[in-house]
């Protein structure tokens, strides 16, 4: 006869399914509120403000772009963009990140693609500047203009990963320009070339019209004749 008392006992102890529903709501971590089904589609939406951040800041510039500006323009809530960056400068650097590793992959597609005679020195050459120019001035390519103005808005350890990336970038044209240099048709040095290279193709950004008449085509036939000479017709080139 005790033990059903007792029962009655423990059962009139334990909580109420609301009491329990309240206790855990007191528990859960105050702060932001939960995500929804839109912001945790990460990957999408984090591609998205990328390059809606590329756009502002290459329009407007990295100080006067704010994170309201980024969000209106993907259609999001004003403190959404905070679920995917800790702040607006590694936005801004994920913008510079992400655009130098798609520079890369664009470029190890072209060479994979390109069905070149081996040791032609001259046809790889153009391919890279081909392709480079389609880097700097073809579509996404806003991550370029905001790379060269507003590097002095990240932090070192930043930069440095993008230096790298550059780095590796810039590293498969070494054994071209080397090349070419020992046929004697590259004009100058190596690394000075280089430098002078990547310093002139990038500019184009500043004054490159697509609504005129030159063509990404008629600016590498351009840079080519500027940087290297042509083989003298009839003679093989030296290797």
């Amino acid at each position: 006869m005790d033990k059903p008392a007792a029962r009655s006992r423990t059962a009139a102890r334990a909580p109420r399914p609301s009491q329990t529903l309240a206790a855990a709501a007191e528990k859960r971590p105050r702060g932001r509120p939960r995500k929804t089904l839109d912001e945790r589609d990460d990957g999408n939406r984090r591609l998205e403000l990328i390059t809606a951040a590329a756009r502002l800041f290459r329009k407007k510039g990295f100080d006067a772009t704010s994170t309201r500006d980024i969000a209106a323009a993907v259609g999001m809530h004003s403190g959404s963009p905070f679920y995917h960056f800790k702040s607006k400068g590694a936005l801004l650097h994920a913008v510079m990140e992400e655009g130098m590793r798609s520079a890369l992959q664009r470029q190890a597609q072209a060479l994979q693609s390109a069905a070149l005679p081996d040791g032609d020195a001259p046809a790889l050459l153009r391919l890279l500047v081909r392709n480079h120019f389609g880097v700097l001035l073809g579509p996404g390519s806003d991550f370029i203009p905001v790379m060269l103005y507003e590097s002095r808005s990240i932090t070192a350890r930043q930069r440095a990963v993008l230096t790298k990336l550059q780095g590796d970038y810039e590293a498969v044209w070494e054994p071209v320009l080397q090349a070419l240099a020992r046929a004697g048709q590259l004009k100058g040095p190596v690394k000075l070339a280089r430098l002078l290279m990547f310093g002139a193709l990038n500019w184009s950004v500043q004054w490159f019209d697509p609504r005129q008449s030159a063509t990404l085509d008629d600016l590498t036939d351009a840079a080519m004749a500027l940087f290297i000479h042509a083989p003298a017709q009839g003679k093989p080139s030296k290797a």
